[in-house]
């Protein structure tokens, strides 16, 4: 029995009582949200309490993520390699694999090298964080990433916020910046909760003008965006013009881990001075076997990539239809913006009424007001699938 009882009228610290009383946390207590255990998942579809849903926030954008040759992939390179390197690359030593994999991304992206993390958001976090620091300037589009924030405030550098996907905004920003100080231009290819597309284009200008650095989240746009998938910069031409490229294995490459492109000499200084690379765990085997298969098959079938944007365009044509408010998205990560928590909290319940399941977004994930229930689309849903998803969202639609 604890020394102090709360139960009891013992003491309780002003920090616990704020925890205690923040108005989402209470609405998680109230109605058990996010944080589902799926008891089994086949493909695109999930059981919950022995009920069959068809997935409908998974980021598995070209559906490989249950394909036989990427889990067997995975298999082999578990019994070859066993479980996992046990250590940081600097202290254990790097894999073949984690080389072949680097080689491949690297040459697919136009890149000279990479370096892959265990965590795609490591590969975010040490990318906004080790190329600057105090005295240099950070300019960064409002919307980014939570990871990309979290490494933008460890790097110690200045912080210039400009409007999301507003290049006057940031001609105005940089007009107030020392012209002779260091900068680098933080942006998303595709953002994930609004599902726009980057300006490239707008910000390699401005960047060129201004003397900037150029970090380019492409989690999103990986695997969507551009021949092949390989991206927001490629889908606008401009490779040459992105210094940094990083980005995810959790989306399209059917896997978990994440990587950083860019020159030969970057990716050099990135692993002397970034703590995200030099003390973290290295990719296990499988992972990294599994994201190889992956890439591989987004090169030789572009069938998925065809399907992926079939079915997105389909499915915004339907939403548009319905009135619905998707944040004007133009990409297959699709946000259907509902308005105040508790409404967003019972149109996802609508939607599991109809056997399908989809994510529920609030604050601070998303601005305030913009409460949401984020929806992603994928090359493995059939058009019966496809169906199904539109009457589960009609259903919920009229509960609005």
């Amino acid at each position: 029995m604890p020394f102090f009882s709360k139960n009891k009228g013992g003491f309780e610290s002003s920090l616990k009582k704020r925890i205690v009383a923040d108005d989402i946390t209470r609405l998680r207590l109230k109605y058990d949200l996010w944080y589902q255990s799926f008891d089994r998942q086949e493909g695109n579809k999930v059981w919950l309490d022995d009920r069959e849903l068809l997935m409908l926030s998974s980021n598995d954008y070209l559906g490989l993520a249950y394909d036989p040759r990427v889990r067997e992939a995975a298999r082999d390179a578990l019994m070859e390699w066993g479980t996992s390197s046990t250590g940081s690359r600097i202290s254990n030593g790097s894999r073949r694999y984690h080389a072949e994999l680097e080689e491949q991304l690297a040459e697919f992206l136009g890149k000279e090298a990479c370096h892959i993390h265990s965590a795609g958001y490591l590969s975010c976090l040490a990318s906004a964080s080790a190329f600057v620091g105090k005295g240099d300037v950070i300019l960064v589009d409002r919307n980014v990433h939570s990871s990309l924030w979290d490494g933008i405030r460890l790097s110690m550098a200045s912080i210039e916020r400009f409007f999301h996907n507003d290049p006057e905004d940031l001609q105005n920003v940089l007009s107030y910046v020392d012209a002779h100080r260091k900068k680098m231009l933080v942006v998303e290819g595709v953002y994930s909760m609004e599902g726009h597309l980057s300006p490239l284009p707008k910000w390699v200008k401005i960047a060129s003008e201004h003397d900037c650095f150029i970090l380019l989240d492409d989690a999103h746009g990986f695997g969507v965006m551009g021949e092949q998938g390989r991206g927001t910069a490629h889908h606008f031409g401009v490779e040459d013009h992105i210094d940094v490229i990083c980005g995810s294995f959790s989306k399209s490459l059917a896997s978990t881990g994440g990587f950083i492109a860019a020159d030969r000499s970057v990716i050099e200084y990135l692993r002397t001075y970034s703590k995200q690379t030099i003390f973290s765990a290295a990719l296990s085997p499988s992972q990294a076997a599994a994201a190889a298969k992956a890439l591989e098959i987004q090169r030789q079938e572009p069938e998925h990539l065809r399907r992926l944007w079939k079915n997105t365009r389909r499915y915004l044509d339907f939403l548009e239809n319905l009135k619905l408010d998707y944040w004007q998205s133009q990409t297959p990560a699709v946000p259907i913006l509902v308005g105040g928590k508790e409404k967003a909290y019972f149109f996802q319940k609508r939607l599991m009424e109809k056997g399908v399941y989809a994510n529920l977004v609030l604050p601070p994930a998303v601005p305030p007001g913009k409460d949401l229930i984020r929806t992603a689309i994928s090359a493995s849903f059939t058009a019966e699938d496809m169906d199904r998803i539109e009457d589960a969202i009609a259903h919920a639609a009229k509960g609005r």
